[in-house]
């Protein structure tokens, strides 16, 4: 999961014109709001654009750093046998710099993810009253985070990184930079697109339920794990509805917890989010974000979807097979869902049209493929599976790519079925020559995902360290073979790039990091003990236990996105699947099959609402549509649960 943008974020401002008018995006993002503001607040936005640009290139110079540190580290470990401790350190430091900084780049360019379904379907008179709930709401979170942040910046100081013996201050006081450039720019939004009276009610209600749990302190610390309910479970699914992004919902639902039924330091948050935040086996996803723009950028991806027409658009469903298998093989590349659809659908959807196929079945076909492709490595759910749950990662790459095979066979099945009545007049086998020339210019793109897969499964290298080679291979080959006069990679398009990974990757990373936060206030109550007393006795033993598991994926999947749903119960979930005896390769897939399968699941799934953005058509529609596809992913999923061996037949 890639990290998609279901919607923007109610926080977040966006950039507007020069003039100060309110540009296309904000007026999108806050549908049906007027600016009641006085004259010299127009000025904020253009202020806040001149503010946000040394914070950009700082994102960019970091992602930069990041991938040319990490590859020098590679280089000199396989080639000259010199391993470089000093290296992981920094780039220890610098992750969490941009992890930080890119939310703060997220937030400014409204792309941290949240539930826009609810808000979109309010009347407009209340949208105004709920948007401005959800700013007061993030606003108080960071507020309330900011001191413990610098606090705990203040207590690291003592201590100094093994190696170049810096103190961890240093990096840890990212955190406390970053809560502060976003309370800032969720002031200057707040003032810039809600009107006062909205503003006013927003603050007052939130002001209101925080003195009243603050004075009813005494009497929720009697109900003990009810808490968890009303805090984790209530709070979580009020601020989702408002449409709070969802890693502020996990943050304002931890601080809530603890604040008013614990006496835990609120500086444990601030350190579970540097925890959640700075594993090194993370520092692949935005090494892979940008590789993904770089995919983007050069066409390369498009090369491959080009290939694929040229071989099978001639024959019955050839242009369903097209699609599916494009989205195979550009997964692998890029390893986003919204990359890989972005790339595939504008290069096959007017064939497909001209053939005469439906909209609707089209983006079906392309949600429920992107879902399926979402195994297939390099995949970033992947990666931080296992790094929350401990599991191999060389494994995951492995397994995901057979089990993608079973759901890829599941969706040709129905999509050769649905196209039994498909009439091929005018449609002919494209010369040899052509496939021939097509194949020539795709070789270099078709190489990398191999590349990929074969370094990480074969352990010649970590995930980490493979997606810095990928990245170098993929500008090389972009500048030198694929870069045309509309298309080549100038160092403005990289820097913009760089700057697209920062902002993507700090959206992805302030979610692992408040998600921490409620896991590890979620251990610490422990439910988690009484949870899996439960389930380990549940009659039916590891089969009923899968049943479980998909039912809670497929649920969570639909509200929360990917990420989120595993930070939150891969921690409680997998120590209970091994001790059912489960292996943790094969439950890996059937939960991340399960989430991929909640993700395109209407009428709440974010995924779904991507997938119809892309292909331009409405989601009443598409959700007609949609069905009989979902039913082939979730034969599949039945299959691969039933079938430990397809999980493991690759290891």
């Amino acid at each position: 999961m890639s990290p998609v943008r279901p919607g923007e974020a109610v926080a977040a401002p966006v950039p507007d014109s020069s003039d100060g008018a309110p540009s296309a995006a904000a007026a999108s993002a806050l549908p049906g709001l007027a600016a009641a503001l006085p004259p010299a607040l127009p000025a904020l936005p253009a202020l806040a654009v001149r503010l946000m640009r040394p914070v950009e290139a700082l994102g960019a110079l970091l992602v930069a750093l990041i991938t040319g540190l990490l590859l020098v580290g590679v280089v000199a470990r396989y080639v000259f046998t010199l391993p470089m401790v000093w290296i992981d350190e920094i780039a220890s430091l610098s992750f969490l710099w941009l992890a930080m900084v890119g939310a703060v780049i997220a937030m400014h360019r409204n792309e941290h993810l949240r539930l826009t379904v609810v808000v979109e379907r309010l009347p407009e008179r209340w949208r105004g009253f709920v948007q401005a709930f959800a700013l007061a709401a993030v606003a108080a979170l960071l507020l309330a985070l900011a001191g413990p942040a610098i606090e705990y910046a203040r207590d690291e100081w003592a201590i100094h990184t093994p190696e170049l013996g810096m103190p961890n201050a240093l990096r840890v006081s990212a955190i406390a930079f970053g809560l502060l450039a976003m309370l800032a720019l969720v002031v200057a939004f707040a003032l810039r697109t809600v009107n006062a009276r909205q503003m006013a009610a927003g603050v007052a209600l939130v002001a209101a339920l925080a003195l009243a749990c603050w004075l009813g302190k005494p009497w929720l610390q009697t109900l003990g794990n009810l808490n968890l309910l009303i805090f984790l479970g209530g709070v979580v699914a009020v601020c989702l509805v408002a449409g709070v992004p969802i890693g502020f919902c996990f943050g304002l639902a931890t601080l809530a917890y603890l604040a008013f039924t614990t006496t835990v330091p609120l500086t444990v948050i601030v350190s579970r989010m540097d925890e959640g935040m700075s594993s090194i086996i993370l520092v692949s996803v935005p090494i892979f974000v940008l590789l993904g723009c770089v995919l983007d950028s050069t066409g390369m991806g498009k090369a491959i979807v080009d290939v694929l027409a040229a071989l099978l658009g001639h024959i019955k469903a050839g242009m369903s097979y097209v699609l599916l298998g494009s989205l195979f093989i550009v997964s692998g590349i890029s390893g986003s869902k919204v990359s890989d659809m972005a790339t595939v659908a504008p290069a096959l959807f007017p064939e497909m049209k001209r053939r005469g196929h439906k909209p609707p079945e089209m983006i079906a076909l392309l949600a429920t493929g992107a879902a399926m492709a979402d195994t297939v490595p390099p995949s970033s759910v992947l990666i931080v599976l296992g790094s929350v749950a401990g599991v191999s990662i060389a494994g995951l790459f492995q397994s995901g790519f057979v089990i993608a095979m079973v759901l890829l066979l599941a969706l040709l099945v129905l999509a050769r079925w649905k196209a039994r009545h498909e009439v091929m007049e005018g449609v002919r086998r494209a010369p040899w020559a052509t496939v021939g020339k097509l194949v020539l210019v795709a070789s270099p793109a078709l190489v990398l995902p191999f590349l990929i897969r074969s370094a990480v499964g074969g352990g010649v290298a970590t995930a980490t360290e493979v997606s810095t080679i990928a990245v170098v291979y993929a500008l090389i080959v972009g500048k030198l073979l694929y870069s045309n006069a509309e298309g080549s990679l100038t160092a403005r398009k990289v820097y913009s790039m760089c700057v697209e990974a920062a902002g993507l990757s700090g959206a992805i990373l302030i979610i692992l990091g408040t998600a921490s936060g409620m896991a590890w206030a979620i251990a610490q109550s422990g439910v988690v003990h009484q949870l899996s007393a439960f389930l380990t006795t549940m009659p039916g033993g590891a089969l009923a236990y899968l049943a479980v598991t998909i039912l809670v994926f497929v649920v969570l999947g639909c509200v929360l996105e990917g990420l989120p749903a595993i930070l939150l119960l891969a921690p409680i979930m997998f120590p209970i699947a091994k001790r059912l005896g489960v292996n943790d390769i094969h439950y890996s897939m059937v939960v991340v099959t399960a989430m991929n399968i909640g993700l395109m699941l209407p009428p709440i799934g974010v995924g779904f609402y991507v997938a119809c953005r892309i292909g331009g058509d409405a989601p009443d529609a598409v959700m007609k549509a949609i069905w009989p596809y979902i039913g082939a992913l979730i034969v599949g999923l039945v299959v691969i649960a039933a079938v430990p061996w397809l999980s493991t037949v690759a290891l």
